[in-house]
């Protein structure tokens, strides 16, 4: 888990590249090492409000002024979503730091895109019971991924913004906040604007990198839709050395095998959302760093905020119910990789070249901890580890030989059925023992109903310890 969950914590590292490197780092192309941080650094994109006063040119504060106007005049919700999506979309259309800058998609990718995802379907046919879940195949930009995953964002950020807002605005005593009023909705108006800001920075940068709709094994797409980003496929293939339609295709494999899985596991989503509310219903605030912060708040100098919210004033609480909620997530979240890359390893091996060293790259890419892992695990605390990922695919190869497609595609009917964490340690303990027989439970809790229901017209003892049936 991490230190410093929610990015509230140290500043991003210099860059290794020096002065070139900070002259970069202005413009924000590469993103910040901590999507979600609220940094230091002078001047930097990373500090909101270093970001609208730091230079202080004579023609930008009006456009300055304003937006701290919308800051504080914002009366929504826990997060400033329209700020969140402004600025996710000026971070795409700043580009990468590799200068590779956002496009619209062309008929001849959308028609690549889909006919590869035609294709990844009819192939994972033979590797899995579980029906095809895309009804559309789609081809996004940056800017279209922005979009069409914010859905998803809001209901995985709000329940965690929630609890940090209510916090900055209930650090006044009840007898006092009447009087306070106007600063208590400055305080949250402010805590929405900062959510904003960072969120948008960070799924802005994300964009970026990402494939797909289904990069960190969340559903952050609308449902039925395998989605594929042409223009970030073309940059994760460049230096492997691999024919692009084969890299294309390998990515469309997995797109849609997650997407096979989400719509045919009905509970799986709320299961996994669950667990992120559930993990923040334990977030814990300093009230008395926050109290500090608001006594000694000056409106003139914002960035004293700032300098509190980093000084480790948002923590998970180390409860039983907290460890429970993150384990049951990334044990969910390991089963779910492990699964995606067991299956689309048996379907493209046979078929594509390059499939052990894609298989590689993209285990290796999760390992180093990109953008996507950064995000979420600033989002949530959570670092996935590597090694869940690696342990949850031999197990789930080892139960296709064990007991079948079939037979292991069913664990999927309940959680009850899935490997848990002691499992992942011992792959071969679980494909070897009993397996347990959901069907025949139902048959005779059907059958134990059933005999409930019937009339009770048997004949009643005579006392002679003769009856009907003795005779």
């Amino acid at each position: 888990m991490s230190d410093n969950p929610f990015g509230f914590g140290l500043p991003p590292e210099e860059p290794e590249n020096g002065d070139e490197g900070k002259e970069k780092g202005k413009g924000n192309q590469g993103g910040p090492a901590n999507p979600f941080g609220f940094g230091t650094g002078a001047g930097g994109a990373d500090n909101p409000f270093a970001a609208m006063f730091g230079s202080l040119n004579p023609n930008d504060l009006g456009a300055a002024f304003q937006q701290l106007g919308q800051m504080l005049s914002y009366e929504g919700g826990p997060v400033n979503w329209d700020m969140a999506k402004q600025i996710a979309r000026q971070t795409v259309a700043q580009g990468t730091a590799d200068g590779t800058k956002d496009e619209s998609v062309g008929p001849a990718e959308r028609a690549a895109v889909e006919e590869a995802v035609r294709l990844a379907d009819l192939w994972l046919d033979g590797v899995t019971s579980l029906p095809s879940g895309a009804s559309t195949a789609v081809a996004w930009s940056r800017a279209e991924w922005v979009e069409a995953t914010q859905p998803a964002w809001k209901e995985l950020v709000d329940p965690v913004a929630e609890r940090v807002g209510a916090a900055m605005g209930g650090v006044l005593p009840e007898e006092m906040q009447a009087m306070a009023g106007p600063l208590i909705g400055m305080m949250r108006s402010m805590g929405g604007a900062m959510f904003g800001q960072q969120i948008g920075q960070a799924v802005g940068v994300l964009a970026g990198e990402v494939v797909g709709s289904t990069d960190i094994g969340l559903p952050l797409g609308p449902a039925g839709k395998a989605a594929l980003l042409p223009l970030n496929i073309e940059a994760f293939g460049k230096d492997l050395g691999v024919p692009k339609d084969e890299v294309r295709l390998y990515l469309a494999l997995r797109e849609a095998a997650h997407q096979r899985l989400f719509a045919h596991v009905p509970w799986l989503r709320s299961h996994l959302f669950g667990a992120v509310e559930g993990y923040a219903r334990g977030i814990k605030v300093d009230t008395a760093k926050l109290e500090d912060a608001v006594g000694q708040l000056d409106v003139s100098n914002p960035e004293q905020l700032q300098e509190a919210l980093q000084q480790g004033m948002f923590q998970p609480e180390d409860t039983p119910e907290q460890k429970a909620a993150l384990a049951r997530l990334e044990t969910a979240l390991a089963l779910v990789e492990g699964w995606v890359d067991a299956v689309v390893h048996e379907a493209a091996k046979p078929r594509l070249t390059s499939a052990d060293a894609l298989r590689e790259t993209l285990r290796r890419r999760r390992a180093s901890g990109g953008p996507a892992e950064q995000t979420f695990a600033t989002l949530i605390g959570l670092q996935l580890r590597p090694r869940r990922l690696r342990d949850a695919s031999r197990l789930w190869a080892s139960l296709t030989h064990a007991r079948g497609v079939d037979g292991r595609d069913g664990l999927w009917e309940h959680p009850d059925m899935l490997p848990t964490a002691s499992d992942l340690d011992d792959p071969d303990g679980f494909v070897h023992h009993e397996q347990l027989d959901f069907s025949e439970l139902d048959k005779m809790l059907g059958e134990a109903a059933s005999r409930k229901d019937e009339p009770k017209d048997k004949p009643q003892d005579s006392g002679d310890g003769k009856d009907d049936e003795s005779k």
